[in-house]
């Protein structure tokens, strides 16, 4: 019953997220997010309307960082004052206006907790939120001002359930409630851990469904669900006092609450830089932050919010990003250690499995872990390990005991593997041919802007050349410092035989561009449209290139794929371009390749601009403006959305919250620029 009153507003120059909402629902539609470090989320609208199935105020990671479920979707509050109720929700159902409880929402921050701040008649009521670091649990506090006192009615709503699925009301909730004193248990569902209330008044047992929540923003044909409710907690609150009521799975959390949202308070302030560094600087650290799950027994990265896992190509890219240029070496290790744990003959797989000991299909049935199947024996994620070790070389060098105990072997393994032709399309390599074993068999839920119809065709992407080349010089130079000289002339021999085929073959002199792809049949002909994966190839290994291809490439993609918000996945002058990411499920699929915006790709960009113009003091401005120009109307409050559409104004869409985006925009800034 502590009493506690603070600003609401951040200080100016305060790197945190801050809207003015006074009543206006367009304000309040702007999403948040706030994480664990284990892989658990709350994340909703400012407004605590859910426009997602993923949104929920405990998305538990049952096996962290992953098998995520929305145990407490919503927290159903009413505030008596006097004779007088006040209903703070502001829920959607079909064919109505949302509920109206968003009307008296004055403000929300996240400096570092999400705090909401209501205005009730001549009373002000402060909600704030903290997920427990590293735990399945969140804390809930209520502040009340400007009035004696008041009665506080919370009703917490569950889902219950995975989080890509939606729950519909059944007769299978079990509704044995276990009561203690200032705490409840329950286990509505035998096959879900048990989940504990801890609170601070009277719990009045109620069970009953609650139906028909729509999420308007889900892209999924069925978009309501039904919610069961436990009943309701009861607390008496007075002026200036604050109150909490604390959600826990699995155990109880234990300890004090105002104690444990001090301390995830205390700890996501020190995630801020300080005032010495750039604004966006300081945006980005925090941005990054979300996506690091360090506190569990598989770190990872999280690639995106609210629907990705931990997709390992992803995971790849973004970790000199989110973890090198923020200083967190060891870190980064731990992610490395859980990636290299996941390789079977060599290979990674597309993404963690979402519990250790299985993998699960896109078809959602749980195999034995291994990865028999060509969708888990990914060469792309595996050629992209090389560029993370590369990058994470440049920190500690190769003396270090991670790097030669656990990453050499990693990579030797790797590199036999696609040597041995156990890759992908089960092509063998010839001295004759490329690498064919590269050529990937992606998955249409890959969120990757890889060749997913090339590779159905069997042809060579021209960006898993470039990321087998300067893997194989990677491995070269560590057998080399190893004294493996056998491994290192193998590697070098590789390099230079793939090196050579591919200067013979990419270069299309009539675009004066490389292609994109070749098929396997040399009689074929390639795809010579302008797409960003020659951008990615230059910027991974230019040594491909001479001085002026490399210009022409920059230049072109600069002329045809540049937008404000990252490098288009095609450029408008071909037929087939798609501008907008929106429509049905398979327009918004074909978009992805054909058209929309990737903001990962600028880093890519700057690394390749730069070395061609590393003393411009133009380009060194343009690109910094850039990257404060991403930041700029932002779908979740903070944060760096996946995509933008094509064609102009390149308004943010796709997932909300990007690890990959927000990765190459830090590594810009500090990597790039050293700002």
């Amino acid at each position: 019953m502590a009493k506690r009153k603070r600003e609401l507003q951040p200080p100016e120059g305060s790197p945190w997220p801050y809207v003015e909402v006074q009543g206006d629902l367009a304000r309040a539609e702007a999403e948040w997010l706030h994480t664990n470090g284990a892989g658990a989320y709350a994340m909703s609208t400012v407004a605590l309307c859910h426009t997602r199935r993923y949104h929920g105020l405990l998305v538990a990671a049952l096996s962290p960082p992953l098998a995520r479920h929305v145990v407490l979707s919503h927290t159903e509050t009413e505030v008596e004052i006097g004779k007088r109720s006040h209903r703070l929700a502001a829920h959607r159902f079909p064919g109505v206006a949302p509920m109206p409880g968003y009307r008296q929402l004055t403000e929300f921050a996240q400096a570092p907790l999400p705090h909401w701040r209501y205005r009730l008649g001549k009373a002000n009521l402060d909600r704030r939120l903290a997920l427990v670091r590293g735990k399945n649990a969140v804390v809930l506090s209520f502040s009340l001002s400007g009035v004696r006192s008041a009665t506080l009615k919370v009703r917490p709503l569950l889902s219950l359930r995975p989080m890509h699925e939606l729950t519909r009301e059944h007769g299978g909730m079990l509704q044995t409630v276990a009561l203690r004193p200032r705490q409840v248990q329950i286990q509505p569902r035998l096959d879900l851990p048990q989940i504990y209330f801890d609170h601070e008044g009277l719990f009045v047992g109620s069970p009953d469904w609650w139906r028909r929540f729509e999420y308007s923003s889900d892209d999924h044909d069925e978009t309501t669900e039904d919610l069961w409710t436990p009943g309701v907690f009861e607390m008496q609150i007075e002026d200036g006092q604050t109150i909490y009521l604390t959600v826990s799975v699995g155990e109880p959390v234990g300890g004090d609450p105002e104690r444990l949202m001090r301390e995830t308070e205390e700890y996501l302030l020190a995630q801020d830089p300080g005032e010495e560094r750039p604004d966006a600087v300081r945006r980005l650290f925090l941005a990054a932050d979300q996506f690091c799950a360090e506190n569990c027994g598989r770190p990872a990265v999280i690639s995106g919010y609210p629907w990705f896992g931990v997709w390992t190509r992803d995971t790849c890219i973004a970790l000199p990003g989110l973890y090198l240029t923020r200083g967190k070496v060891d870190e980064a290790k731990a992610v490395l250690r859980t990636l290299i744990a996941s390789q079977q003959t060599g290979l990674l797989p597309r993404r963690l499995a979402e519990h250790p000991s299985v993998v699960q299909m896109p078809s959602r049935r749980p195999i034995p872990a291994g990865f028999g199947r060509s969708e888990f024996s990914s060469v792309d994620s595996t050629l992209w390990l090389f560029e993370a070790a590369r990058a994470l070389l440049a920190w500690t060098g190769s003396d270090d005991v991670f790097i030669k105990d656990e990453l050499y072997p990693a990579l030797t393994a790797a590199f036999d593997a696609v040597c041995e032709g156990r890759a992908a399309l089960g092509v063998e390599l010839t001295d004759q041919a490329l690498v064919k074993s590269m050529a990937p068999n992606t998955s249409s839920d890959d969120p990757s802007p890889a060749h997913s119809e090339w590779g159905k065709r069997k042809s060579l992407p021209i960006e898993l050349q470039a990321l087998w080349t300067r893997g194989a010089r990677v491995l070269a130079g560590l057998a080399a410092d190893y004294g493996d000289h056998e491994l290192e002339q193998r590697a070098l021999s590789m390099r230079n035989r793939a090196t050579e085929n591919f200067k013979a073959r990419f270069w299309c002199e009539a675009q004066r561009y490389p292609y994109d792809s070749l098929p396997l049949d040399p009689g074929q002909p390639g795809d010579d449209r302008i797409r960003p994966h020659a951008l990615l190839a230059l910027a991974v290994d230019p040594d491909l290139f001479d001085t002026w291809q490399a210009t022409s490439i920059v230049d072109r993609v600069t002329a045809e794929l540049l937008t404000p918000r990252g490098i288009r996945s095609l450029s408008p002058s071909a037929v087939d371009y798609l501008g907008q990411f929106d429509g049905s499920f398979e327009e918004r699929e074909a978009a992805y390749h054909r058209g929309a915006t990737w903001t990962y790709l600028l880093g890519f960009y700057a690394r390749a601009l730069l070395r061609l113009r590393p003393d411009d003091f133009e380009v060194q401005s343009e690109l910094q403006r850039i990257v404060e120009q991403a930041l700029d109307e932002p779908l979740a409050l903070g944060q760096i959305s996946q995509l933008a559409n094509g064609d102009p104004p390149h308004r943010a869409t796709g997932a909300p919250a990007q690890a990959a985006s927000v990765a190459s925009l830090l590594w810009i800034l500090c990597a790039e620029l050293e700002l």
